[in-house]
């Protein structure tokens, strides 16, 4: 079990500015490129099955085309377990959603997890609670984590979009692997959120385009 120290929780401008001005204090590279890239949003959101749900229909789509599917799901009245359960596969698959998609929300929502017990685990805790979910894997857990529950050393390594932000803002030959990518955000501690937050505005000024919802 992690300590307490996970359980530190972003969610006013005030934490983000810390966690900037300790990226600052501890890595050259973003001392220099942080005032390039402005204000960070909070990226908060309300914790929960509307929350998961996001993380799915976000899964190996670009930003554009999973803003489509969860604005249809939002008119269609389709953002909560039981309405999800109830709704017929033509129903979800008239939004967006793969079939595969389909069962996995099916199977979260018959999970039933408990939300609000999520928000006093260590981050930890919260990964491997999530990921026994069905289509759960390890980035959908740790965007849960960064951005419902708000913790301040959430990282999702897998992400391409943090991995070419990576690349570029360091210039490096090749995108990072993961594994790569955890072991250049470990200076980064106990702010990887905020770099995140930080690299994936980085890509949307290198690249034009957003890297995450």
């Amino acid at each position: 079990m992690t300590g307490l120290a996970t359980l530190r929780v972003i969610d006013a401008d005030a934490d983000i500015q810390e966690g900037l001005a300790h990226l600052a204090a501890t890595d050259p590279v973003w001392a220099a490129v942080l005032p390039e890239i402005g204000p960070l949003p909070l990226r908060r959101r309300e914790d929960g099955f509307a929350a998961i749900l996001g993380a799915v229909v976000s899964q190996q789509l670009s930003t554009h085309a999973a803003d489509a599917i969860a604005r249809k799901l939002q008119a269609a009245g389709l953002t909560d377990p039981v309405a999800i359960a109830a709704a017929s596969d033509e129903a979800l698959r008239a939004c967006g959603l793969s079939a595969q998609k389909i069962r996995y929300l099916r199977g979260i929502a018959a999970a039933s997890p408990d939300w609000a017990a999520l928000r006093a685990m260590p981050d930890d805790e919260v990964l491997d609670t999530l990921v026994a979910l069905p289509g759960i894997g390890r980035w959908t857990a740790e965007i849960y984590l960064k951005f419902a529950l708000g913790r301040a050393d959430a990282f999702a390594a897998g992400d391409l979009a943090l991995q070419e932000a990576a690349r570029i803002l360091y210039g490096l030959d090749a995108r990072p692997t993961p594994a790569a990518l955890i072991e250049m955000a470990e200076p980064w501690r106990p702010w990887r959120s905020v770099a995140a937050r930080a690299l994936w505005a980085y890509y949307r000024i290198a690249k034009g385009r957003e890297g995450v919802r």
